[in-house]
């Protein structure tokens, strides 16, 4: 089974990407909505609650995802200590979820991550697919997407890992620049290569 990364900056279309192979009947693993979901672990919600502080529960028990993330995103060390919470119980959920499929007989599974390259999952990965797109597109969409001025998107770009070196790392490239359509295709065209190219 081959297992196959998906990573790509902010705003170029990653989750686009996620969607379109989803309708090839291709299983995706997402470690974004894993990453949501391991907070329902009572332990690990405790642990951050000690560790960040009571400010960021809600008067229901559950986590404040805007208060964590004021605390971390502008704290290079906190964020770290997160990630070190978290990252452990996302990898093993990442892994259940891939043997999963290996189980089910599965030719080939995704697993999508922003910070796939980051957070050290490379790893776990056969393949490494990088979405990109030109940077006056990828600030358009962040605009449109977020109702953000040119400059609060370019402060998102920038305090992510640039594509460029993101790119270093992929073992194929797509670009996003153009209309869905355009993507459908390359996707298609993508998924023919594997299915000819790919050997275990």
């Amino acid at each position: 089974m081959l297992i196959l990364g998906l990573t790509g900056g902010i705003g170029c279309g990653k989750s686009s990407l996620s969607n379109i192979f989803r309708k090839f009947n291709i299983t995706i693993v997402d470690a974004d909505i894993i990453s949501r979901q391991i907070f329902d672990d009572k332990l690990l919600l405790e642990a951050v609650f000690k560790h960040f502080g009571r400010n960021i529960k809600k008067d229901d028990g559950t986590l404040d995802r805007k208060a964590l993330g004021k605390i971390v995103f502008n704290d290079e060390e906190k964020l770290n200590e997160l990630n070190n919470l978290t990252h452990p119980i996302i990898r093993e959920k990442i892994i259940s979820d891939i043997e999963e499929a290996r189980k089910k007989g599965e030719k080939i599974v995704i697993l999508d991550a922003a910070i796939l390259v980051e957070s050290g999952f490379l790893e776990i990965v056969d393949k490494l697919l990088v979405v990109t797109c030109k940077q006056e597109v990828q600030i358009s969409r962040i605009q449109k997407r977020d109702n953000c001025s040119k400059q609060e998107a370019l402060s998102r770009i920038n305090s992510q890992m640039s594509q460029e070196e993101k790119s270093k790392y992929g073992d194929y490239i797509i670009d996003n620049s153009g209309t869905i359509t355009e993507l459908e295709n390359k996707v298609y065209k993508f998924i023919e290569y594997m299915k000819e190219n790919w050997r275990e």
